[in-house]
């Protein structure tokens, strides 16, 4: 076997062309290596007793060297030489036990079956690797993008204590492999995606229109990520939710995207997939066997960890309806009212908006429509991004309407969140003045209180 040329870098990180110069070889030595690595580092970490976390826990490095023939504290093995480090651990244990995630339970998932290698899951050129029972993804990171996190750890650790029920990535470890030369940085996070249930469409969006279509080789793919615009084409109409589950679903973004826009993070993407209830039934397939290799994983351990439990609001719902059939997917429909379950996370949030952004943008915003392009200020990418998110991709389902004749009479009706609904009520109270005023059932003065009652609201409404 030849031996792999990959240009030098000067930090000796896995650059996307390090990774794509790995051979089959080295991607089982790698897997060996991480699930060696995380199993002691994870074991030995049970003897520390528990405490609270301080701030110099967040810029802790532990490091350990793992021979292959073994020493008197590490297992002997079949894979090179390596250092193995372990970036916060007390830290990251915290986070792990905030998600209910027990040591055993965290090392029969990495380190019990052999990880799954995902196959070109995106242009970024990181490796992933999913755990057997769904539940984990380890993606490799740049140096750039590891050294962001570790900056990122005690704000992200202030938030998390605030706000458990979150779209944004939950990180449960930082390592670094380093053998022969080569630095590989690895991160453990959740999985958004089950891989037991198929995935009828898959989106990556980011609420802007600079090519953002997938390519002809993406759409090649037997399951293609698709952009902004494919997603524009394929559900013109939007993806459509309850009230209460839109509602929950716009706040916890906004709360996600205002912690990005505070950490100045810019150019992350909703990674949105799509199962078809109904054309899985025509496949004749069920919603919990539908993909992957056809194993159906154990239910899902990780509090918060599906879609359905991450979104705001007071849980209950979604206790009732995350099932092994489900596999935590939020209900939802299209226009056509095909019954959809909808899986859906924040990605890629390790992007700062640094200086070499700051020009990228500028030279876009030169030849291009500057507010269309990707790459963008966090202010104005937050508010691009909810505003393609609320408008374009999730829409609220309307109440059904009842004929005069039939409709109860009732109290002033409830305030809705968005403008259209609120006019919308508008439009009904005042067929129903109309009918009082007949009737002789309301004074002119309370008519006029109550118009304004309605027109105080509705500029709040805009206003926010």
């Amino acid at each position: 076997m030849s031996p792999c040329k990959c240009p030098s870098t000067a930090h000796n990180v896995l650059t996307p062309a390090r990774a794509r110069c790995q051979t089959s070889t080295t991607s089982s030595a790698l897997k060996g290596a991480i699930q060696l690595g995380i199993g002691y580092t994870v074991g030995n970490l049970t003897s520390k007793p528990d405490r609270d976390v301080l701030m110099q826990d967040f810029y802790v490095v532990e490091s350990v060297f793992l021979p292959s023939e073994g020493s008197n504290l590490t297992p002997a093995h079949h894979y090179p030489d390596f250092r193995f480090k372990t970036y916060a651990p007390l830290a990251f244990r915290y986070f792990r036990d905030l998600f209910g995630i027990k040591p055993d339970d965290y090392l029969y998932s990495l380190v019990n079956e052999p990880l799954i290698e995902l196959v070109n899951p995106g242009a970024s050129g990181s490796l992933f690797y999913l755990t057997s029972d769904d539940e984990f993804i380890i993606k490799t990171v740049q140096h750039k993008e590891a050294k962001f996190l570790q900056r990122l750890l005690p704000g992200y650790y202030m938030n998390l204590n605030q706000n458990p029920r979150t779209l944004l990535p939950k990180f449960y470890g930082l390592y670094c492999i380093q053998s022969g030369g080569i630095n590989i940085r690895l991160v453990v996070m959740n999985n958004v995606l089950p891989r037991s249930v198929k995935m009828h469409y898959k989106y990556d969006l980011k609420g802007s229109t600079y090519k953002r279509r997938a390519s002809r080789k993406e759409r090649e793919k037997s399951c293609p990520t698709y952009k902004d615009l494919d997603f524009q084409d394929m559900h013109e109409e939007g993806l459509y939710f309850d009230a209460e589950t839109y509602n929950n679903l716009m706040k916890t973004l906004q709360r996600d995207c205002r912690v990005l826009e505070s950490f100045k993070i810019m150019d992350y993407s909703l990674l949105l997939g799509v199962h078809v209830l109904d054309q899985s039934h025509r496949e004749g397939g069920e919603p919990g066997q539908a993909g992957g290799d056809g194993k159906r994983p154990v239910a899902q351990r990780v509090l918060y960890s599906t879609a359905l439990e991450s979104i705001q609001g007071d849980g209950k719902a979604a206790e009732a309806l995350t099932t092994d059939d489900t596999m935590g997917g939020i209900p939802a429909k299209t226009h056509k009212e095909e019954k959809l379950l909808i899986y859906l996370g924040i990605i890629d949030i390790l992007q700062s908006y640094r200086f070499i952004k700051k020009l990228e943008h500028s030279w876009k915003a030169l030849v291009y429509d500057g507010d269309s392009v990707s790459v963008h200020r966090p202010g104005f990418y937050a508010s691009r991004f909810l505003k393609f998110m609320s408008g374009r991709v999730f829409r609220k389902t309307q109440p059904l309407r009842f004929s005069p004749s039939k409709r109860t009479r009732t109290s002033i009706p409830a305030l809705k969140s968005s403008s259209q609904e609120i006019l919308s009520s508008q439009a009904d109270d005042r067929n129903e003045d109309r009918r009082d005023r007949l009737g002789g059932a309301h004074s002119l003065a309370s008519l006029d209180g109550q118009e304004s009652i309605f027109q105080m609201f509705y500029k709040i409404n805009i206003n926010y």
